[in-house]
């Protein structure tokens, strides 16, 4: 974290600080249903409101498409954020020209407001400079604390870092120490788990990391793609025949960086996706051809706590099977709470992220017993794969 500034950089106090926060949160009702994304960063907020500042929160939510919709506005997330805080949170009906300017201009040391929606603005996501002026005219100095959205080059996550000085969040600060020790300079050896319906949408993952990772465990409908490129039969599974080179070259590359590809040798398999479907586990290389294989089996999970066992470092991308019904959530549960107790021994440092990922961990029981869960969905895939993150560049002095 030497190369960003953070808020130990930086005294606040009497300073307008324009704060990046990720409130795009689920709702229901009129209502905020999950407030993990608010929690997340309520740190940051209360250290910057205890130490005097006028915190100034800039976040989107939904896709208004640059024009201003009641439906999408962030006024009942300022009564989320009020409640998770415990301090009075002001909110203004938009983000910039007079509205804003009066908000910001009653506000005193330790006041915290949140401005309107930024998507209400086309500018925002054009990330136009008139309109990244407009915003900073509010503010003294900008901090960025939505890592979640650091994959986009937007006025508020990006444009904001080049007319102000900048600064990470203690979140965003989180996530990239985390991140760094994950992929950036892992102990290792470094263990990769990747999951997921399709290899289609992870093909620069899956390249990137045979060069960075000592062992990559493929799960999931993507090993199925990976069996049958193998010449594997896979019966009705879940497979995409026509990426079968694809997967043949990754296979190559890896051998080439020395990384060993883990892919299931046995399989729980069913002939049909439901919940109480009669199952029975089989090697893969005898997947009857009308069932379909739903998760790994036994043998599969004992070949990866064997290399969880050996790792140092472990980076978690995705579930290792059809986790959201049981049994074909045994893999995924058993690794997890594999990892999670070298975690909790201090003999591994697990990083984990995506919304599948975050979901199939706490459904273990686990998630808070990895080093680190990321939320971030978007940016952290972007992350693995490799990707310069327009939101993280920016804070670089």
């Amino acid at each position: 974290m030497s190369s960003f500034r953070t808020l130990d950089d930086l005294d606040p106090a009497g300073k307008r600080v324009l704060v990046r926060v990720d409130l795009n949160v689920p709702m229901a009702g009129g209502r905020v249903t999950d407030t993990t994304r608010i929690e997340r960063v309520a740190g940051t907020i209360l250290e910057l409101s205890e130490k005097g500042a006028k915190v100034i929160l800039l976040a989107h939510f939904g896709r208004p498409k640059g024009k201003a919709d009641p439906a999408q506005s962030l006024k009942p997330v300022a009564a989320a954020t009020e409640t998770v805080l415990d301090r009075r949170v002001f909110f203004a009906s938009d983000c910039i020209g007079e509205p804003a300017r009066k908000a910001v201009s009653e506000m005193v040391g330790g006041d915290i407001l949140l401005l309107e929606n930024t998507r209400f603005h086309a500018g925002e996501e054009k990330n136009e400079p008139d309109f990244v002026k407009a915003l900073a005219e509010n503010g003294d100095v900008y901090v960025n604390d939505a890592f979640s959205a650091a994959h986009r080059a937007h006025a508020s996550t990006e444009g904001l870092a080049h007319v102000l000085p900048a600064y990470a969040g203690r979140t965003m600060q989180a996530e990239l120490d985390a991140l760094e020790k994950g992929l950036g300079d892992p102990e290792r050896p470094v263990v990769a788990i990747v999951g997921g319906a399709k290899v289609s949408t992870k093909i620069d993952l899956l390249t990137n990391l045979v060069h960075k990772v000592d062992a990559l465990v493929i799960g999931g409908g993507m090993a199925n793609t990976f069996l049958a490129a193998r010449g594997t039969d896979v019966g009705k599974s879940l497979c995409e025949h026509d990426l079968a080179q694809t997967a043949k070259t990754i296979m190559t590359e890896a051998a080439g960086a020395g990384c060993v590809i883990v892919l299931p040798s046995d399989a729980v398999v069913a002939g049909k996706f439901e919940a109480g479907a009669e199952s029975e586990t089989v090697p893969v290389t005898e997947v009857p051809a009308d069932a379909m294989i739903l998760d790994a089996g036994p043998e599969t999970v004992k070949a990866v706590t064997g290399w969880l066992e050996k790792a140092k470092t472990l980076v978690w991308n995705g579930p290792l099977g059809a986790f959201e019904i049981a049994p074909f959530d045994r893999a995924t549960v058993d690794a997890a709470k594999f990892a999670a107790a070298r975690t909790r021994e201090g003999l591994l440092v697990s990083v984990a992220g995506g919304g599948d990922t975050v979901a199939a961990l706490n459904h273990a029981g686990v998630a808070d017993d990895f080093t680190y869960v990321s939320t971030a969905g978007g940016a952290f895939l972007e992350w693995m794969e490799g990707k310069d993150l327009p939101g993280v560049e920016a804070l670089k002095p």
